[in-house]
């Protein structure tokens, strides 16, 4: 199995650790536009969560010729609890546009969606919620660490994490999208088994990614495909971010990513499609 690092801000991802302790990061990613290593393919991964009810999922490390051709990219929808103002000033956290290419470019995706992401941009959520095309997927209410360290994000109680979690569903529900999955996906991708036991009442399954896109705060759009791209095996599942700030070329990055896909053979699917 496979793991991956972005780093930036807040925009990050991390492997986590066994036991109760501080997850243990994966080792760095590569920078866009350089393959990735078999030291990252092969980061540790954690076992599945109490009773099986929260499993971590990342592609299985089997041959090209014993899985299918298909490829999940899932984007992040970020913004924490506390960047309510910065959007009031005109800091922009949705992508209506890379939204937009998903749907002319017929791209069944996942959206890891932070409740506070829905409340904000309530129109936006319900409308990818009802739209066949997408499923949303729960990325905590605000984007805060379930475990530390984890670049620096603040973190979120042990007895308040249940609760983070079913707050970002009903703000899914508020907005009305119907669409919802229950996968959830750590904040910063960092974890241990007791953020997994917190969890485990919520009934979700967590779920990573074996390549990272390097579009967090990236500026070249060739580099982030090429990363992709270079990355990508079949069965694979693929981390990029639908917030236009901190993330702004994902939307032209995915203009190329797609279609060179499905010219070497790939099948888009989501995530709960790649699941079963």
């Amino acid at each position: 199995m496979a793991t991956a690092v972005v780093v930036g801000a807040v925009l990050v991802g991390c492997s986590g650790g066994n036991g109760g302790g501080p997850a243990k990061r994966a080792p760095a990613a590569p920078k866009p536009g350089k393959p990735l290593t078999d030291a990252v393919r092969t980061a540790p991964t954690v076992a599945p969560g109490p009773g099986g009810l929260t499993p971590v999922f990342e592609r299985a490390a089997k041959s090209a010729t014993s899985v299918e051709k298909t490829v999940a990219l899932t984007f992040d929808a970020d913004m924490t609890a506390g960047q309510g103002p910065r959007a009031a000033r005109g800091e922009h956290f949705d992508n209506p546009a890379l939204i937009a290419s998903l749907r002319k470019l017929n791209v069944p995706s996942t959206i890891f969606m932070t409740g506070r992401w829905a409340d904000q941009y309530p129109d936006q959520a319900k409308a990818i919620g009802n739209d066949p095309l997408f499923e949303i997927a729960n990325h905590s209410y605000s984007h805060y660490a379930f475990t530390s360290p984890c670049y620096g994000l603040p973190v979120v109680a042990k007895n308040a994490m249940r609760a983070d979690v079913d707050r970002a569903f009903a703000a899914f529900r508020k907005a009305g999208a119907r669409n919802v999955v229950p996968y959830f996906r750590f904040p910063g991708g960092c974890y241990n088994d007791e953020a997994l036991r917190a969890l485990a009442p919520t009934k979700v399954t967590a779920v990573q990614w074996d390549v990272v896109s390097g579009d967090a705060f990236a500026t070249n759009a060739d580099a982030v495909a090429e990363q992709v791209l270079a990355g990508v095996r079949p069965g694979s599942l693929v981390v990029m971010h639908c917030t236009r700030s901190a993330a702004p070329v994902t939307e032209q990055a995915v203009r190329r990513i797609v279609p060179e896909l499905r010219r070497r053979g790939y099948r888009l699917v989501k995530v709960s499609d790649l699941m079963r």
